[in-house]
């Protein structure tokens, strides 16, 4: 429901805000035909201009927003003294009562058209993560709520001596003399409305992607200063293509307008419910609060959900289309990648079998260090067998890299490794778990080998000293895992190189070419160059440990591979056909179109070594 109000917020409010220059006698008196395409104008430009980010205009949007408010406060207060100052008698419940007792079906009905009244502003509270949540109350209680409600009595006042005006109530209770610039105040304050839902779906997007809920997509941090300040091109375009067909298709503000309460009004409702989890879970409170906190205000937001549903065959069954939408998608998707999966969880490979391989794996081993890629935490995946049965050679450092997407916002830098050993020491194979937070920015800065290598050096000297760690060798384990902490390493010396020409590879001549070409293609993405080496002085270090510790300096300087598998999921012959059609259309379709895995872990393509291999689940 919030994508699809990123759908409809950018239509209603700039539909609205150019519908002023259909009045007559103040407006141009521009037709229906010219208004909508000049609305379509501005939303092709708002869209075509995220890429840029907020940043440069944003300096603009606290002003333009008070000023905003402000004149609506100004125009409502001399409303009601110019038209009907007994109007602030509405601020009484006696008369909402009358109203309903009066009205009956009525104005339970009348309800969906009030509920437009109230939808944008609880917008506001989505800056709690810039903002203190004492200044959000503070800014709605003494600026917003009153220029609001003021503004509101205003126009009442207006169309209690006016009532054939309600069609353009707000434009034409503005003075003449004034209309053009609250014309201009109006369409900037709907390109900020609009703006702010669409980043609002760009952060939704993100984070559901992050948890695993949605397809991967380009994720393109605008900024360099200010955290969270992302562009999304798949989800813009298509938020565009949406935003031009609900206009062009409704051509009217009332129609999108009930598509609007609906959709606001349903995310309220769910959001309640979710705040009632929170109180229990999160706060710790009594469930007798929670329930009581649940039951008064669902009541409250029942009844205006109730009166937004009787519009669905009035427009309001967009809101509803593109929830179900997404709502498909995200479901095809989570139950592609959870049967996949599952599917390596439970063909992972046995470690008995990697210990009759012995120390060599059966294979000859390379100088390098080979990051092969996983989606398990624990365990070998299936898919290494395949490259142990269909390469020759393989590098004789081999570490199982894990990305996880855990449930919080942010993980700290010195908790994001964490690092394991598989089989005895002589393997020289590693386990490493990378955790990201759904809001942390996964940046391709070249410094993911180096933190990596440091790491495992630390694990290795850690492992040494804390005998919990490390496991006899002549067992079969999957060892224990320990955060590993790269800012407070002191295991290997890291010095800056220049010229990686320097460094002594077992890289061929034309492998180094290639490498040298594509840092010269590719600059912004250029890798650090460095060399790590052990202390010349420090404690006396285990001969064993020491060893171990400079074949993973000479692995790392003969080069780094990343091993991945190219993967395709398919349904048995024996699934039914709604899974054929979930798997083998809908999950397949989503795989090829969306980014892949080795684009969205940010790994360089000249370094990255895929096999293919086929899921039946």
């Amino acid at each position: 429901m919030v994508i699809g109000d990123g759908v409809i917020t950018p239509a209603i409010s700039v539909m609205s805000a150019v519908s002023g220059l259909q009045i007559e006698g103040v407006g141009l008196e521009l037709t229906n035909g010219s208004v909508l395409l000049l609305a379509c104008v501005l939303l092709i430009g708002l869209f075509a201009l995220q890429h840029t980010g907020t940043q440069r205009v944003a300096i603009v949007f606290a002003p333009i927003v008070i000023i905003w408010l402000l004149s609506i406060f100004g125009i409502g207060l001399y409303n009601i003294i110019h038209w009907n100052p007994k109007i602030i008698y509405a601020l009484s419940p006696h008369y909402i009562i009358t109203f309903f007792r009066h009205t009956g079906k009525d104005g339970w009905l009348a309800l969906g058209g009030v509920l437009l009244s109230i939808t944008g502003t609880e917008a506001m509270f989505a800056d709690l993560g810039h903002f203190t949540a004492f200044s959000m109350r503070l800014a709605f209680a003494i600026v917003v709520y009153p220029c609001l409600v003021i503004q509101y009595m205003g126009q009442a006042a207006y169309l209690s001596k006016n009532v054939t005006s309600i069609p353009d109530s707000f434009y034409k209770s503005v003075p003449e003399a004034l209309f053009w610039p609250m014309f201009v105040i109006a369409t900037l304050a709907s390109v900020v409305g609009s703006q702010a839902i669409i980043s609002a779906t760009f952060s939704i997007v993100k984070q559901c992607n992050a948890l695993g809920c949605f397809p991967r997509v380009k994720i393109v941090h605008t900024s360099k200063h200010m955290f969270g300040q992302i562009y999304i091109p798949e989800i813009n375009w298509i938020l565009m293509v949406l935003t031009l067909l609900v206009a062009v298709g409704f051509q009217d503000t009332t129609l999108v307008g009930h598509a609007y309460g609906i959709a606001c009004m349903t995310v309220m409702f769910i959001t309640t419910f979710l705040m009632a989890l929170v109180i229990i879970f999160v706060w710790q409170k009594n469930i007798i609060f929670s329930t009581t906190f649940l039951i008064f205000f669902w009541f409250i937001e029942a009844i205006f959900l109730s009166s937004a549903l009787t519009k669905v065959p009035q427009g309001g069954w967009v809101s509803l289309l593109i929830a179900l939408v997404f709502i498909i998608i995200m479901y095809i998707w989570h139950y592609g990648t959870r049967k996949k999966y599952n599917n390596d969880l439970h063909n992972k490979v046995s470690l008995k079998w990697l210990l009759g391989l012995g120390p060599t794996l059966g294979i000859v081993r390379v100088p390098g260090i080979g990051l092969i890629y996983s989606e398990l935490a624990t365990g070998v995946p299936s898919i290494f067998s395949h490259f142990v049965t269909n390469l020759p050679a393989f590098h004789n450092v081999l570490v199982f890299v894990c990305v996880k997407h855990v449930p919080v916002p942010f993980v700290l830098p010195e908790e994001r490794f964490l690092i394991g050993r598989i089989c005895p020491r002589p393997y020289r194979m590693y386990r490493c778990i990378v955790r990201y937070g759904y809001k942390d920015i996964q940046r391709d800065d070249g410094n993911f080998e180096n933190q990596l290598i440091q790491s495992i050096a630390e694990f290795i000297q850690m492992e040494a000293v804390e005998p919990q760690l490390s496991t006899s060798e002549n067992t079969s384990f999957d060892g224990r895992m320990a955060v590993i902490s790269t800012r407070s390493n002191a295991t290997l010396m890291v010095s800056d190189q220049l010229d990686s020409s320097s460094i002594q590879s077992s890289k061929s001549l034309m492998l180094q070419r290639l490498r040298s070409e594509f840092d010269d293609e590719n600059p912004q993405i250029r890798r650090r160059q460095v060399r790590f080496q052990l202390p010349p002085a420090g404690p006396v270090m285990d001969a064993a440990v020491k060893d171990e510790l400079l074949q993973l300096i000479q692995a790392k300087e003969a080069g780094v591979a990343y091993i991945m598998g190219h993967s395709y999921v398919k349904a048995r012959r024996s699934s039914s056909y709604l899974k054929k059609l979930v798997i083998d259309i809908g999950y397949s379709f989503l795989r090829k179109n969306c980014r892949g895995p080795a684009v969205a872990l940010h790994i360089p393509h000249i370094s990255l070594i895929e096999v293919g291999m086929i899921y039946y689940v």
